[in-house]
């Protein structure tokens, strides 16, 4: 049994990992943490990491980025693995996490579906096939209570796509303010934002006279609890301290 501490417990990702793990039998919550301390759940719900005392083997985070120094250093006193779900992480904040997994496991990824990491994979391979011969574009949609954009999927996808080109490419994200024609070594990223949209992602080969299209939708925030839950159970068990993914899960399915 993986015993779990949910961060963002009251959060709406973490309302739904609280009633997916409700429904397992191979893990469960034995504390909460977050700002709001409404009680909704059979656990404890702390509103700081320094109050933390449950004895997990793992913690996923779904909060905010403002919470990481303090998760970072709760993981390396206590040597407890961490599933990282948070978007919106700035570079410095990517290399702190990145130094902690030198001392403990850590899974991280800005998605945590597995339909988007295999559209990753498929636009990795078309970005090959393809080369400098199509433009690319990626366009995200999420609802409008979203903070970050672009959304950290599209440049999860973006960045997987930048590794398999001959040259790396200039990430483009206002076209309005970019006043000149359009590069061969360049990514479109857009973002929209509105109403209830779970989350949507296209990605754009266009070539001449020939348009190839990779999407994929969520139609619940369900699947991403799964896939963080999965992850937390596979963390668990792994006994070297280094950085994990969706793609290390995936190898062991």
């Amino acid at each position: 049994m993986t015993k779990i501490i949910m961060s963002g417990c009251n959060g709406k990702m973490g309302r739904v990992i609280t009633e997916s793990v409700s429904l397992r039998e191979d893990c469960e919550i034995v504390a909460g943490l977050d700002i709001n301390q409404t009680q909704t759940s059979a656990y404890p719900v702390v509103s700081s990491v320094s109050e933390l005392h449950a004895q997990a083997d793992v913690l996923i985070d779904f909060s905010h980025p403002a919470l990481l120094p303090d998760l970072l250093a709760f993981a390396k006193e206590k040597k407890i693995p961490l599933v990282l779900c948070t978007t919106g992480y700035s570079k410095d904040e990517v290399e702190a996490i990145e130094a902690t997994a030198q001392e403990v496991a850590v899974f991280y990824s800005g998605n945590m579906s597995l339909g988007i990491n295999l559209m990753i994979e498929l636009s990795k391979k078309a970005a090959t096939v393809f080369g400098n011969s199509f433009d690319i574009e990626i366009v995200e949609k999420h609802h409008n209570q979203k903070i970050d954009a672009p959304s950290g999927t599209a440049l999860m996808i973006a960045d997987a796509i930048s590794s398999v080109m001959e040259e790396s490419p200039q990430y483009v994200y206002d076209r309005h303010s970019y006043r000149k024609a359009r590069g061969k070594h360049e990514i479109g990223i857009h973002s929209i934002r509105g109403g209830t949209i779970v989350g949507e992602h296209e990605v754009i080969f266009a070539g001449h006279d020939e348009l190839f299209t990779l999407t994929h939708t969520a139609q619940s925030k369900e699947i991403f609890a799964t896939g963080a839950i999965n992850a937390a159970v596979y963390l668990a068990k792994q006994t070297k301290p280094g950085m994990y993914n969706m793609s290390d899960l995936l190898a062991e399915a």
